[in-house]
């Protein structure tokens, strides 16, 4: 009884060394925590493990975390009813502000009016393709195609691309494969990772023009001035 008391008492001493918390010790052993703390009291606490710092973090924050989630998607559902069901004018708007923040622009040292938009976000690609559609624009003049990186799932890709615009994969430009760099730390990575679609409005430079005008009227009419209207004259 005494020798296993005694075992018992230089295996809690060893596990104390090791890190371990009087509970994990009285837990292992089956004694009871005081006896854990009459063998092992003299011997200096020991750091925390660097996973039980995490553990305490996490528990510590955990419900903070929780209630930020929380309002977050409360703010994210009030917003969202705050919009409603866009007016032609608004989607046609919204369109205009879209292109001239995502899609190619002309430049003056290098002329080039045509109407492509690139983005990575289903729900821009979506809003972009409702806009041509208001336009007027004829779904047989557009082109799509895929950009990703040549070390993800490209098919996958492919055919998301194709369902979201609403076309058969077959008909797809050919895809642009970016090479895969392995020096670099790429976060746009996993299942969730489709590269871009590309779309192009053939024949566009009339629209272009347009979108470029609808733009500086939008400037105009929020009482700005332009930098580039002299080049609408």
């Amino acid at each position: 009884m005494v020798r296993a008391k005694t075992e018992l008492r230089e295996r809690a001493r060893e596990l104390r060394r090791a890190g371990r918390t009087y509970d994990e010790i009285a837990a292992e052993l089956e004694v009871s925590k005081s006896s854990v703390s009459l063998w092992v009291r003299d011997l200096p606490k020991p750091p925390t493990p660097p996973e039980r710092l995490h553990r305490m973090r996490e528990a510590r924050w955990a419900p903070h975390r929780r209630a930020m989630e929380v309002e977050r998607r409360r703010a994210k559902l009030a917003a969202a009813g705050e919009i409603g069901r866009l007016t032609d004018r608004e989607l046609f708007l919204v369109g205009v502000g879209l292109y001239w923040a995502e899609g190619s622009k002309s430049k003056p040292h290098r002329l080039q009016e045509t109407v492509v938009f690139v983005n990575s976000d289903p729900d821009m690609i979506r809003l972009y393709l409702a806009w041509l559609a208001l336009l007027g624009v004829e779904p047989e003049r557009l082109r799509f195609r895929v950009m990703i990186h040549e070390s993800a799932d490209v098919a996958a890709a492919e055919h998301y691309w194709a369902k979201l615009a609403g076309v058969d994969v077959a008909l797809l430009d050919k895809t642009t494969l970016k090479k895969h760099n392995p020096v670099t730390v790429r976060r746009n990575t996993g299942d969730a990772y489709r590269g871009c679609l590309v779309v192009r409005v053939l024949r566009g430079a009339e629209l272009y023009r347009r979108i470029e005008g609808w733009w500086y009227g939008i400037v105009v009419g929020a009482g700005r001035q332009p930098e580039r209207m002299s080049d609408l004259v």
